[in-house]
């Protein structure tokens, strides 16, 4: 499983990556709005924040396929190694799909809803493809079950195309995807630290402190009970 943070804030990034294993960063165009930046400026503080080698999932915006390239091409200038361009699963974005692939780009195909999306994406040549779990949830949809749905076509067909999928407001979502066999998940910022949260661990850790520091004194450490 990757986990991926799905935010163009490069502090909270900056924070992250430095305790979770992060495989790298996905944004939207309403991402970036939010940081109301020059968008060059953005990007260039994110690819520091995760470092050279992580990935980054840039949305392209143009009305055809034509613009959609170029768009690709001049974020790759600025975003270097693990660019990936996300294109957007409409009519113009599986020709843009197409012809990226065939220009050696790993495209991720966003704003999937069904899984016959997600298998014509793939066999396209995306890379990724990426499922709205919570906007499906939201319809009455089932978001785990599309995921299953993508997971089962993928392997059938023997495609490599790996799942990124997005689109989360709780931990269950994340949970109930992983169990379906998604490759990977882009995360907001607070869902990524939930992952780990409980109130028992919290309580557990805190009995076994009272403890220590009952025995060994406070800002005690096994390394100083060790020391010769």
């Amino acid at each position: 499983m990757l986990y991926l943070l799905d935010t163009a804030d490069a502090a909270a990034i900056g924070r992250l990556v430095d305790y979770f294993p992060v495989a790298g960063v996905t944004t939207n165009p309403t991402l970036i709005a939010r940081e109301k930046r020059a968008l060059p400026d953005i990007l260039r503080d994110i690819r520091v924040a995760i470092g050279p080698d992580l990935m980054l999932h840039v949305q392209v915006v143009g009305p055809d396929a034509a613009t959609m390239v170029d768009e690709a091409e001049r974020l790759r200038d600025v975003v270097g190694n693990g660019f990936h361009p996300k294109v957007p699963m409409t009519r113009e974005g599986i020709k843009t799909i197409r012809l990226l692939a065939r220009r050696g780009f790993a495209v991720t195909a966003t704003a999937i809803i069904t899984a016959e999306q997600a298998l014509m994406a793939a066999v396209a040549g995306a890379a990724f493809t990426a499922p709205y779990v919570n906007r499906l949830d939201n319809i009455c949809g089932d978001g785990a079950r599309v995921v299953a749905d993508i997971v089962t076509l993928f392997r059938l067909h023997g495609l490599p195309t790996r799942l990124l999928t997005a689109s989360f407001k709780n931990v269950q979502q994340v949970h109930a995807v992983a169990l379906a066999g998604a490759h990977s998940a882009t995360l907001p910022p607070d869902i990524i630290e939930q992952l780990i949260r409980h109130p028992l661990t919290d309580d557990g850790v805190a009995g076994f402190m009272a403890d220590w520091t009952a025995a060994y004194g406070a800002g005690t450490t096994t390394a100083d009970l060790l020391k010769v």
